[in-house]
């Protein structure tokens, strides 16, 4: 998911890394029992922060302690460099390749590439539509959805409703996921009335910030929920709700249990966000990767159908974690933020009122 991890921009993400983390990291263990090498290309810093943060390190711990050979790099956002950089990974001897496409036309084209020099592919986080990968590991994108619309539920109630909805970027096969799943919840609920829906381009806050502000003005201020894709786009909302003295009146959702989310949650201004506790899914990936770079064969957790290539692909599904104030502590617990950072100058008392000590 996407945008807005931490609420940080990308030049930010890599000024609390060090500079080769914007760039490849390699590493390799003679000890290793594969053969091979693997290698990783992430999509972005811009959409958000994480895969820095997060994907990046928790998948070349997994492989630095599997003793294999490992190439890690970040397309930076450019489908060119994708494609560059998954050339150059192909002939320095990646034997498996794990992607996590900025779109699926140019992921699959890397796939298909990758498969006519007999090098396996798996799809991370986003499912690559038309694609030939071999294995897809994400959260359950459904029920990522899902989990916003009963969150929002619960925070309008059964009254009657008029409820807007932001979702993620169109070329983002996940944003696609995450409103069905909403929609599974939302629209079942008689007493609501969707007034306005809209995609947030390339999952772009300022952007997002714009689209709520003319659904506000074409509804008169008569909104009473927002569906909010991410925590990102959840903030984008909510400042134009403080800007018209209506936040904390409003429930919003979120997406990705970021600090600048949870900090909106322990304010009353955000109803609720999403955790997917990223190291579950980077050692899932690390965990398929490595048995196919030994020739062995996947476990999986089920099938997920690409509709555009017609077929089903073997997946590792994870379950995500809804989160309210009364459980903001999990992702303190789990290291997922760090408390330093969340519980920060006033924040300090509404972190022990949530019980974060």
């Amino acid at each position: 998911m996407r945008k807005g991890i931490l609420g940080l921009t990308a030049l930010s993400a890599c000024a609390v890394l060090t500079l080769a983390a914007c760039g490849d990291d390699s590493g390799s263990d003679a000890g290793g029992e594969g053969k091979g090498k693997i290698g990783v290309i992430l999509p972005d810093t811009k959409s958000s922060v994480r895969y820095e943060s997060f994907d990046r390190p928790f998948l070349a711990a997994a492989f630095k302690a599997a003793g294999v050979e490992y190439d890690i790099q970040n397309a930076e956002g450019s489908t060119q460099r994708f494609q560059t950089i998954a050339d150059q990974m192909i002939t320095n001897g990646v034997t498996v390749l794990v992607v996590d496409g900025i779109d699926s036309n140019s992921a699959a084209a890397v796939q298909r590439k990758a498969q006519q020099q007999g090098v396996k592919t798996i799809d991370y986080d986003r499912l690559t539509l038309g694609g030939v990968a071999d294995y897809y590991v994400s959260f359950d994108n459904v029920k990522v959805g899902e989990e916003q619309g009963k969150g929002l539920q619960k925070c309008l109630g059964d009254k009657n409703a008029d409820i807007v909805y932001l979702n993620g970027a169109p070329t983002d096969n996940n944003a696609t996921l995450f409103a069905q799943g909403a929609h599974n919840v939302l629209d079942k609920v008689t007493s609501y009335k969707k007034v306005a829906e809209q995609a947030v381009p390339e999952w772009d806050n300022q952007r997002a910030a714009t689209i709520f502000e003319q659904m506000w003005t074409q509804q008169g201020g008569k909104i009473d929920g927002v569906l909010a894709a991410n925590d990102g786009v959840g903030n984008s909302a909510i400042s134009i709700l403080k800007k018209n003295g209506e936040a904390g009146k409003v429930p919003v959702t979120g997406q990705d249990a970021s600090v600048q989310g949870l900090q909106n949650i322990l304010d009353g201004n955000q109803c609720m966000t999403v955790y997917k506790p990223v190291k579950q899914q980077a050692d899932a990936a690390a965990k398929l990767a490595l048995a196919v770079l030994k020739g062995q064969k996947g476990e999986t957790t089920g099938t997920v159908e690409d509709p555009q290539g017609k077929r089903q692909v073997p997946s590792v599904l994870l379950t995500p974690v809804a989160v309210f104030k009364e459980n903001v502590k999990q992702v303190v617990d789990d290291g997922f933020v760090k408390k330093e950072e969340l519980c920060a100058g006033p924040y300090a008392a509404k972190c022990k009122d949530a019980g974060i000590q």
